[in-house]
């Protein structure tokens, strides 16, 4: 492609809107423009990039005997309501209304769609397993579409759905798409790792995310050093008691190290605690460490009231809560529902005396000993607060967030901490979709069955910021060969010049000729311009025909590492071919 002819706006003033880095570079070097509010525009080097990781995909899903197919956009509710996720995606969901009454979507997945389709052409165990995948826009309504490409309204993804007779092929499938997902980021040339998650509003009860590590990611990953294990932190499993303490509800130590099962009980006491309402502030006027602190935090879980009992030093993970209580929605109480049902406000609330109210907590809470509390009146708190004797806990578990330093559930090994940006996420679905749109098929006895599905993401227009945040530098954008818009970027200093221009068009047709993709800048610009907008842009590989030319030698530079090498003319074609087989 001769740059003369292409649309690579290029902008040397980094935009304001843009928060990230990746951001400002696809903005800067001519890749992406937005047109409202999380909805862009994918310019002629997004697309080179995009169909280059789609290739990939595609490939790979192919390997697995996937079956590509393209599914309507325009969803109907009725399927969103027969699986109860019409209101379970809430505000996510882009809803409209047809001339006729009718209510649709614009669908953000497609597990509902799918699952119609494949319940009225297949009845046998014969058309069994079965993969179908597509690559198409999704749409969803973020409250605050940022970070460019990593959360926009509308966005390209690859979704791929297995239908199976039983468990034992549901694992199968989903394993061989796990490796597939290994493979793809693999061969895109991207730093990730594959982390236990929550599967939220998709459902299932297996799944993994695939995870860019990045600094600017918005998700947390708790990993160890010591052996294989990642979760997402919303998912990350806490042990306890921490390996090499005692078994039991007891084991735990305090801040100080000391065992509390050891300390003596003390008397419960209320306290005045005026205006006290934050966990270090209670702790500093009570003189406790903040781990002897209980924090109360009041959820309605699908309407109910429900307190979740923690130690001050940690923090609440509402997901895990959700899913031990089983609930579609889970929400914190404001201020006049908690007033309500425990006569104190926020800071002031405590397990102690509550009636008709389900107290949960985590296991943590379980050893304390002499702690404190709220005491469900404005100002005052109890102190030697031991569970148990002083109040019922119904339910304990495992309710709070990991925290760096951790033991590793697999290994016991401390969990360290990094961000990373979703780029992938595979589920084991069971039966969730299958039973309530009533996918059945007849096995060998003839005897009806409903199918195990699975469902499997990537979201590929993220892939390739994605990228972009994992591999640049101060001067733009560094791809990796296997997602680069062009193998070559060559590069005439000076087209008025009848030698460079003679050399750079014969370069410019041979590589063609050879398969090559080449961006050949032929433009009357000034060679400054040329350089900078050729190292944003990010091309692997950049050619450079100019002044050297006149004693029969070229330039060659490897955008990733900046080495330069001077090639006789002779031998440029020869080094060219070397070096693209070495990057790759």
């Amino acid at each position: 492609m001769r740059q003369s002819r292409a649309l690579i706006p290029t902008m040397r003033e980094v935009p304001a809107d843009a928060e990230v880095k990746s951001h400002r570079l696809l903005l800067r070097a001519g890749y992406i423009r937005q047109l409202a509010s999380g909805v862009y525009t994918y310019l002629p080097l997004a697309q080179r990039v995009l169909k280059k990781a789609m290739q990939i995909i595609r490939e790979e899903m192919d390997a697995i005997d996937g079956q590509e197919i393209t599914m309507p956009a325009l969803q109907p509710a009725e399927l969103w309501q027969a699986t109860g996720r019409w209101d379970d995606y809430g505000p996510l969901m882009m809803k409209l209304t047809d001339r006729h009454g009718r209510m649709f979507a614009l669908g953000p997945t497609h597990e509902e769609v799918i699952t119609a389709l494949v319940r009225d052409e297949v009845k046998s165990y014969k058309r069994l397993p079965l993969i179908l995948y597509q690559i198409q826009t999704k749409y969803r309504d973020e409250y605050r579409p940022r970070f460019g490409l990593l959360r926009g309204r509308e966005f390209l993804m690859k979704d791929a759905y297995s239908f199976d007779r039983d468990e034992e092929g549901l694992d199968r499938s989903y394993w061989a798409m796990y490796r597939a997902y290994m493979r793809i980021f693999e061969r895109m040339g991207i730093e990730f790792r594959a982390v236990e998650a929550d599967a939220g509003a998709i459902g299932g009860t297996h799944n993994h995310e695939f995870m860019v590590l990045a600094d600017v990611g918005e998700d947390t990953i708790a990993y160890c050093s010591a052996c294989d294990y990642a979760a997402n932190v919303e998912r990350a499993e806490v042990v306890f008691p921490p390996v090499g303490q005692a078994s039991g509800e007891g084991g735990a130590a305090d801040d100080s190290g000391a065992k509390m099962e050891d300390e003596p009980p003390a008397p419960l006491e209320r306290v005045a605690t005026p205006g006290i309402r934050t966990v270090a502030e209670q702790a500093a006027m009570l003189g406790l460490p903040t781990s002897k602190i209980i924090k109360n935090v009041v959820f309605l879980a699908d309407g109910e009231p429900v307190v979740v009992l923690v130690r001050g030093d940690h923090q609440v993970n509402e997901v895990k809560v959700k899913n031990a209580l089983g609930v579609r929605f889970l929400e914190m109480a404001d201020e006049s529902r908690i007033r309500a049902l425990f006569g104190a406000g926020p800071g002031f609330v405590g397990p102690i005396g509550v009636q008709n109210v389900r107290i949960i907590a985590d296991h943590a809470v379980g050893a304390l000993r002499n702690a404190s509390t709220g005491a469900n009146e404005d100002d005052r708190h109890y102190i030697g607060v031991n569970p148990g004797r002083d109040f019922t806990v119904h339910q304990y578990g495992d309710f709070r967030l990991v925290q760096e330093g951790d033991v590793c559930p697999r290994c016991g090994a401390p969990l360290h901490f990094a961000q990373g940006i979703e780029v992938g996420h595979v589920f084991k679905l069971g039966t969730k979709y299958s039973r309530a749109l009533g996918a059945v098929y007849l096995d060998e006895s003839g005897n009806q069955r409903e199918m195990l599905m699975g469902s499997y993401g990537i979201g590929v227009s993220r892939v390739i910021q994605a990228v972009v945040e994992q591999s640049h530098d101060e001067d733009g954008i560094i791809w990796p060969p296997a997602l680069a818009p062009f193998d070559v970027h060559l590069i005439v200093v000076n087209m008025a010049h009848d030698t460079q221009r003679h050399i750079a068009e014969g370069l410019y047709g041979a590589l063609l000729g050879d398969g090559y993709a080449v961006l050949f800048d032929d433009r009357q610009e000034r060679a400054g311009v040329k350089f900078k907008d050729a190292d944003l842009i990010g091309i692997p590989l950049q050619v450079i025909v100019g002044a050297a030319a006149e004693r029969g030698e070229i330039e060659v530079k490897i955008r990733r590492t900046k080495e330069k090498r001077t090639v006789p003319h002779p031998e440029a074609l020869e080094t060219i071919r070397a070096l693209l087989k070495e990057l790759v």
